[in-house]
């Protein structure tokens, strides 16, 4: 496939990213049944340069869905299994005296383009801010030596809602570090019918690498450029202060119902992730609908419901779409 800076404009571009992104659906599609959201959601993480917890029962074919989209993408990856004793060496990677007496820094598993955190609440605090730095910086320093992660660099985490036994919550603090929060659903019954046929039968499709790493940089780049109208660019910050209580712009929900609302990264974010979302759909600008689209992975993990949202049993569901209707 020809690379983006080899097309004679941005227009040009724009329709290679979307024709790219239809092939890397189908592709993704002979493996992972249903669940498209789910994957365009982390598509656009991924072309926006960020990172994407992925929330679900276990059985929605997390793990998968990861392992699909490194092999489509061409990609070096690397699962990490958290646990509660879990070092943060054991995923940087530790210095060991080699047969000359001098160290040697052996790279942990960290060391690759895409990155599945499983069951990232299983592991201690100590732990997960050791990835969350690397997700910060695409860096990781130890003894003093500071050492550039692969570039293009994602994590996509996993977490289960229901066993909470044996966790640590991520901080808030920690989940502002993540582009999207994606909610995994039960498959449609028709759709678990052929998950369930494909998986009991010798079906067992080939994957063909759909574009490169070196593309993925390219795109990412073109996202950047795409030119956003002052009304777009509005929406999105004003709709990120309607979540924050004790402030001027907050929405009457908020004052009900919010005790800490998003911060600048999400209106960051809600535009980056407007402008993937126009691109992936044909649009070469995007609009207000397009921040609508992505603003609900965006914003539930950037809100923190009061007692007296938990006592009514108000969904962080339901806030968000008042949000979007207001």
């Amino acid at each position: 496939m020809t690379t983006p800076n080899t097309y004679a404009s941005d227009v040009e571009a724009v329709d290679a990213l979307r024709d790219a992104y239809k092939a890397l659906r189908a592709e993704i599609g002979k493996v992972i049944i249903g669940q498209d959201q789910v994957v365009k959601d982390s598509l656009i993480s991924i072309f926006s340069n960020g990172h994407c917890l992925l929330v679900g029962v276990p059985g929605l074919a997390k793990t998968l869905l990861v392992n699909t989209i490194a092999s489509v993408l061409g990609l070096s990856y690397n699962r990490i299994q958290f646990t509660p004793d879990l070092m943060p060496s054991d995923i940087i990677g530790t210095e060991i005296l080699d047969e000359n007496r001098h160290f040697k820094f052996i790279k942990g598993p960290l060391f690759a383009n895409i990155i599945l955190a499983d069951e990232i609440n299983r592991t201690p605090p100590k732990t997960q801010s050791a990835l969350l730095e690397a997700m910060q910086e695409r860096a990781v320093t130890t003894a003093g030596t500071r050492y550039i992660l692969p570039n293009p660099f994602f994590v996509l985490a996993t977490q289960n809602p229901i066993e909470q036994e044996g966790t640590y919550a991520l901080p808030e603090a920690q989940l502002d570090r993540f582009m999207f929060n994606v909610q995994l659903d039960y498959p449609s019954f028709e759709e678990e019918v052929q998950v369930v046929k494909n998986t009991t039968s010798n079906y067992n499709p080939q994957l063909n690498k759909i574009i490169s790493g070196e593309q993925i940089l390219e795109f990412q780049k073109l996202v950047r450029r795409i030119p956003v109208p002052d009304n777009v660019l509005n929406y999105a910050v004003k709709l990120a202060s309607k979540t924050r209580p004790g402030t001027p712009e907050a929405a009457a929900i908020t004052k009900d119902y919010i005790s800490w609302g998003a911060g600048p990264r999400a209106s960051q974010y809600l535009v980056i992730g407007a402008k993937c979302n126009a691109v992936l759909n044909g649009k070469y600008s995007p609009d207000i609908e397009d921040v609508k689209a992505i603003a609900p992975a965006i914003l539930r993990h950037r809100i923190v419901k009061n007692f007296k949202a938990e006592a009514e049993g108000i969904s962080m569901e339901s806030i968000i779409d008042s949000l979007l209707k207001g």
